[in-house]
């Protein structure tokens, strides 16, 4: 039986990327990758749920993209995290950014900033299994249904 391949590694494939030790990757390197691949998710999730208008949708998508969603999320995650993981969120979490969120308190944003960077670190070692049973255990332990 034929081994899936991961679109990360279709893409690294497509576009010749060389290997990088993503160890080596800033914590806001690893959020700006993690922002979208989170974002990704979300979307698609609310677009197979039924067929609605562009601003219905992103109605939708922004209230558990937003800062303070992403804050509650990885609060609920805490206990569920490897230390591995835990490290991750917390570099990404601490990073110095020079930018904030104009509609969220510079703790959330943080808070986010760090779920973030550690669903970019899990995505480039192609671990989207874990992101997925990361966000499905902390919507449940919220309520949130999608």
């Amino acid at each position: 039986m034929e081994e899936a391949v991961s679109f990360l590694t279709k893409i690294k494939e497509k576009f010749e990327c060389k290997e990088v030790d993503i160890k080596t990757y800033s914590p806001l390197t690893l959020a700006f990758i993690g922002d979208c691949v989170y974002d990704l998710i979300i979307r698609t999730v609310i677009v197979e749920r039924g067929n609605k208008t562009p601003a219905s949708l992103h109605k939708s998508k922004s209230l558990i993209v937003k800062a303070q969603a992403q804050a509650k999320l990885i609060e609920a995650l805490a206990d569920e995290l490897t230390d591995e993981e835990t490290s991750v969120y917390r570099r990404g979490r601490n990073a110095k950014s020079y930018t904030t969120a104009k509609n969220a308190s510079v703790a959330d944003y943080r808070k986010a900033t760090g779920l973030e960077a550690l669903i970019g670190y899990l995505y480039l070692k192609n671990e989207e299994d874990r992101i997925l049973e990361l966000i499905d255990t902390g919507f449940t332990k919220l309520g949130i249904g999608l």
